[in-house]
């Protein structure tokens, strides 16, 4: 299997991380691609959009939490609940840390416009959304025994928060700075972090 991906793209690193933690890292051939400006990527997932797997017969898979769904079948143990409601749980926080991803590489993309041209009104919505969501983390109660698909999606988008310089997001929020710090040494974590090479 071939994933595309961007170094620091958080989707790309949840796919990663879901990989390593289920010991299928070797089974990823991993290949650097800029997604919106290289059209390569077009031909393969029409939204040119970094992670796209391809397996190895030739069919694509897109979007970074049906790439994880499949690998998460590939091997025991799942990863992705499989019955309610920790299911609901578990895909409604991956949402979440998703939705966070969104919002935070639409701040890194306006910061990258010349200063005169931010949209403030823009800044503020996003900033809003992130914030909703991390609020939403630091009350989740989340586990330090488990780390499936809600935990990944989380831990990366707080790394790219902080590699991104996106926002301050630890004052505030002691429970979930504190899970964070615990997380970030796992050895999916330290393996698929860009910012440390």
């Amino acid at each position: 299997m071939r994933l595309l991906y961007s170094p620091l793209s958080p989707f790309a690193r949840k796919v990663r991380v879901l990989a390593a933690e289920k010991g299928l890292s070797e089974q990823l051939s991993v290949e650097t691609i800029a997604p919106f400006q290289d059209e390569s990527l077009r031909a393969l997932n029409p939204l040119n959009k970094v992670p796209t797997l391809v397996l190895d017969g030739g069919e694509t898979v897109f979007d970074s939490a049906v790439i994880a769904d499949y690998i998460d079948g590939l091997a025991e143990p799942s990863l992705i609940p499989r019955v309610q409601p920790e299911r609901r749980r578990a895909l409604t926080l991956e949402a979440a840390a998703d939705g966070l991803g969104d919002a935070a590489i639409l701040i890194v993309r306006e910061r990258m416009r010349p200063e005169a041209q931010h949209r403030q009104d823009l800044f503020d919505r996003q900033l809003r959304a992130v914030n909703a969501a991390l609020d939403l983390f630091e009350a989740a109660d989340l586990p330090s025994d488990r780390f499936g698909i809600a935990e990944i999606a989380i831990a990366v988008q707080l790394a790219y928060l902080d590699v991104r310089q996106v926002v301050a997001w630890r004052p505030g929020r002691p429970a979930l700075s504190a899970w964070y710090e615990a997380v970030s040494k796992r050895t999916s974590m330290i393996a698929t972090d860009a910012s440390a090479t």
